[in-house]
């Protein structure tokens, strides 16, 4: 039980025995104490003005005299107004600092056989491209919210939907075609995804090229855009491959091939992966047929064209368009097929999609269709709508090769670490294999940590320039005294001082040692509030906040010189779980801490 959770229970006791009245749990509210004002935890009194009848002053006395009369926790109290100020007393201290110590994984709930199963959907990348910046935050959202959601004792599968057709695949595909010249991944010295991005981007510009040419012949954009005989090519080529013609379908298997491999690559070296990968060329047929079973069911309509619709008007929204009029499917029939598969391949309770922000409203769509469909998770559907990530010079766009590619940002953080790392002399002391390893730890973890510690619901600006920095709100800082705890660590044992597997309540604490223990024990509930809102960025503001705690612990007090053993001991188990926590909720945002900087 917290500190949190003992007070609570003790002021709703108290109110009935000074009132005579009772108080629901969600009433009681404390707070960490200013640092302006004496006391650890502060209860607002105004809420409670009601029941007592009182002024905010005076039943803030009432209650502060009833709980210093009746729980040893509560050493003293002071009142300012409203607030009631209360000072914990030393032994809990110890206390709470030695249940932390014995729970080696302390804020983790583990996960049973009678847990929720939560399916999470990330990447969903098209194989038109290689991965870029706005994949980054995608995947890194994903991959640490199901970390997340398992620490909250959640079953979790991690699925990715790929967008493997479509008429962007067929652009890719027919540029090559024209002027690829046979080029592959080994014959090019290109990643595969990348060599598939350059035709994509080939087939825009020529594309542009030969639009502007007939605008030049007098023709309006609508009548050359409609004229255009490389999209006529695109557009035979997707009917070639929708119809199974062996050649295209040969050319697509081929190239999507190169880019699945680039893509494995780019998740393995980001550090992300998945339980299962679905195939939209696999899942548009299901999508269709599930509509038209609940087409039969009169779920949904057909108009005279011949098009299936489904009408929300009675859930405040439009009439939605399912199957066009030649039965081929829109983005949201390949979604419904996909869930069936998904729901069909396991027992899912909750179903959560990490997309931007700009599709929250077919994800809106999405959740009425599936529960009218009869989908036991379509009402309870979870659209984890993230912002966009921008550049300080602007938005991207993958047509015309302007966007901040995975691999090369990667690139770039780590060559970033490796020149900051030198300047600041952090690394001379370890062998070059030992080094590159830390760097690559650096490099990674600053990219992880600077778009995650962003709230996910909103628009960021990456500047890598920013993200490592060793004084700052970064990974590196972070890393940097988890290294330093280890060598603190490393020095007592070499020194044969023992860590303490109890401390006796009698040691004594500091005002400084009491926040950091309090700051520690904040761990498990930030966990529980990181799922329940679906922001890793719960974990890294705290971590951040823990470790300037620590650090300014670490500034004031002598650890291995301190003579007092006792005290001595108290700090070595202090430091020690400072390392814990955050090593654990790193690692929930999937980034790396070393144990030598």
């Amino acid at each position: 039980m917290t500190i949190e959770q003992k007070l609570s229970r003790a002021v709703i006791a108290g109110i009935r025995a000074l009132y005579d009245a009772d108080l629901p749990d969600s009433q009681v509210q404390l707070q960490k104490t200013k640092k302006e004002f004496q006391g650890h935890l502060t209860l607002v009194v105004f809420p409670l003005l009601r029941l007592s009848k009182k002024s905010p002053e005076q039943t803030a006395q009432d209650i502060g005299h009833y709980l210093q009369q009746t729980e040893q926790t509560v050493a003293g109290f002071n009142v300012v107004k409203g607030f009631l100020n209360l000072t914990i007393a030393m032994p809990f201290w110890v206390g709470l600092l030695n249940s932390l110590h014995a729970d080696p994984q302390y804020g983790i709930r583990p996960v049973t056989d009678h847990s929720s199963l939560v399916m999470i959907e990330y990447s969903s990348p098209n194989t038109n491209k290689p991965l870029h910046l706005g994949h980054v935050r995608n995947n890194l959202l994903g991959f640490s919210l199901a970390n997340i959601l398992r620490a909250n004792g959640k079953k979790v599968v991690k699925t990715n939907i790929v967008n493997d057709r479509g008429i962007h695949i067929c652009k890719s595909m027919l540029a090559w075609k024209k002027w690829g010249e046979g080029a592959t991944p080994a014959s090019s010295g290109r990643k595969g995804d990348h060599l598939a991005g350059d035709f994509y981007v080939l087939f825009d510009k020529r594309y542009k090229e030969e639009i502007k040419k007939l605008e030049h012949r007098g023709l309006s954009r609508e009548e050359a855009e409609s004229q255009s005989e490389l999209m006529a090519e695109a557009r035979t080529m997707l009917r070639a491959w929708e119809a199974g013609d062996p050649p295209t379908v040969e050319l697509w298997r081929t190239m999507n091939s190169w880019v699945y491999e680039g893509f494995d690559e780019t998740y393995k070296r980001l550090g992300v992966d998945f339980d299962r990968i679905y195939y939209e060329s696999q899942t548009y047929l299901e999508g269709k047929k599930t509509v038209l079973d609940g087409l039969e069911r009169g779920i949904f309509y057909r108009r005279e064209d011949g098009s299936v619709w489904a009408d929300l008007t009675g859930e405040g929204l439009d009439e939605k368009l399912l199957l066009r009029s030649d039965g081929t499917s829109v983005y949201i029939t390949q979604d419904i097929g996909t869930a069936r598969l998904r729901f069909d391949d396991y027992p899912v309770d909750q179903m959560i999609y990490v997309v931007g922000n700009e599709q929250n409203y077919h994800f809106q769509v999405l959740s009425i269709l599936l529960d009218k469909l009869g989908f036991a998770f379509g009402k309870g559907l979870i659209h984890f709508s993230y912002g966009m990530v921008e550049l300080p010079e602007g938005k991207m766009k993958s047509r015309e090769g302007t966007v901040v590619d995975a691999d090369d940002l990667m690139d770039e953080m780590i060559r970033t670490a490796r020149e900051i790392s030198g300047e600041l002399g952090k690394l001379d002391t370890l062998s070059q294999a030992e080094a590159d390893e830390i760097i690559r730890m650096i490099g990674l973890g600053s990219l992880k940590y600077f778009i995650l510690k962003v709230d996910p619901r909103k628009n960021m600006v990456f500047n890598p320039k920013e993200s490592i920095d060793f004084n700052g709100n970064t990974a590196s800082f972070i890393q940097y005294t988890h290294a330093r705890i280890c060598s603190v660590l490393r020095r007592a044992k070499e020194q044969k001082l023992e860590l303490p597997q109890q401390l006796p309540d009698s040691t004594p604490v500091t005002p400084k040692e009491e926040t950091l223990v309090q700051r520690l024990s904040e761990y498990a509930a930030i966990v529980a509030e990181a799922g329940s809102t679906c922001s890793p960025a719960c974990i890294a503001n705290y971590i951040y906040e823990l470790v300037k705690e620590f650090n300014q612990f670490y500034h004031d007090y002598s650890i291995l010189n301190e003579p007092n053993e006792p005290i001595r001991n108290l700090r070595l188990v202090l430091a020690a779980n400072t390392a814990k926590i955050i090593r654990s909720g790193m690692s929930l945002l999937g980034i790396n801490v070393p144990a030598r900087m």
